[in-house]
């Protein structure tokens, strides 16, 4: 990850957050520490994001849940109806 000094990203700033942006996080330093960190902003709304397991303990699934309906599923495949 790059490390911008304060000087050099208050010059380039615009460059710098279109590149971050991009994917391109940057640290900013002063006298050589880093300060901040900039990345990409994400948002929820986007639909970029996904939030797995937000319904934990909401929903259970069934033990036999694959093999739910596998009667009724063997008898629509193996059907004489219609022949």
């Amino acid at each position: 990850m790059r490390t911008i000094n304060i000087h050099e990203a208050k010059t380039h700033l615009s460059r710098l957050v279109e590149s971050a942006a991009q994917g391109e996080p940057f640290v900013i330093a002063k006298a050589g520490k880093p300060m901040v960190k900039v990345i990409a902003f994400q948002t929820t709304e986007d639909g970029q994001q996904r939030r797995i397991g937000f319904l934990r303990g909401n929903i259970q699934v069934p033990d036999d849940f694959d093999r739910m309906g596998e009667a009724e599923i063997e008898a629509l495949f193996h059907s004489t109806r219609g022949k």
